[in-house]
């Protein structure tokens, strides 16, 4: 008799369906350190035009599979962040906790790292999905240091993409952890200004 889709089970709606394709893809991707359209079409028993109904390129599939997975990640970030309330000192030591953490992080490493990490992805609605949640973790009253949602959204591209950077090109040699701090404090941390004492910053060009 033949597989059935679904393993027999169908979803009830799109939500369900595409619900149950990132959960596959999140399984394989812990097991295999990535997956394909195939691969998870074939965990469903499906076929992959239906992977590709919701998820239209692998792209897309990974960058929600990863976002789904990270929340252990976030719960690691979290508590090593736990008191630092200035803005800039949290921006520097998330990036560079996130940037340690990336090798043991499958999920996390496809999302920002991996081979289907390109530059017009880190700025994608799930990257930049994944960027808030992380930020928001941190133990910063962003509104209290006058950053209202867009500058908070800038804020999140402009830490994705120096984390990409970083990602792609390491140094060579790589900097320690001690050096990739001092570095980011000297030329990141200034960028991350408290916008109530710098009002020009607030305004739109």
């Amino acid at each position: 008799m033949a597989r059935r889709g679904w393993g027999g089970s169908p979803p009830a709606g799109d939500e369900e369906a595409a619900a149950r394709i990132v959960a596959a893809a999140v399984e394989l991707i812990g097991e295999r350190g990535t997956t394909s359209i195939a691969e998870v079409a074939d965990a469903l028993g499906v076929i992959r035009q239906t992977v590709y109904r919701y998820f239209p390129t692998v792209d897309a599939l990974l960058q929600a599979a990863a976002v789904q997975a990270v929340g252990a990640f976030l719960d690691r970030l979290a508590a090593h962040l736990r008191g630092i309330g200035d803005p800039a000192e949290a921006v520097v030591e998330g990036i560079v906790f996130t940037l340690d953490q990336v090798p043991r992080a499958p999920h996390l490493r496809l999302m920002l790292a991996g081979e289907h990490s390109h530059a017009e992805a880190i700025a994608s609605g799930q990257a930049m999905a994944f960027g808030i949640t992380m930020i928001q973790r941190f133990d910063v009253d962003w509104p209290a240091h006058g950053y209202d949602e867009q500058r908070l959204r800038e804020l999140v591209e402009f830490q994705l993409r120096i984390m990409q950077s970083f990602f792609i090109s390491p140094g060579d040699p790589p900097r320690t952890q001690d050096e990739l701090r001092a570095y980011l404090q000297r030329w990141v941390a200034p960028a991350v200004l408290d916008l109530r004492c710098n009002p020009a910053a607030t305004l739109d060009s």
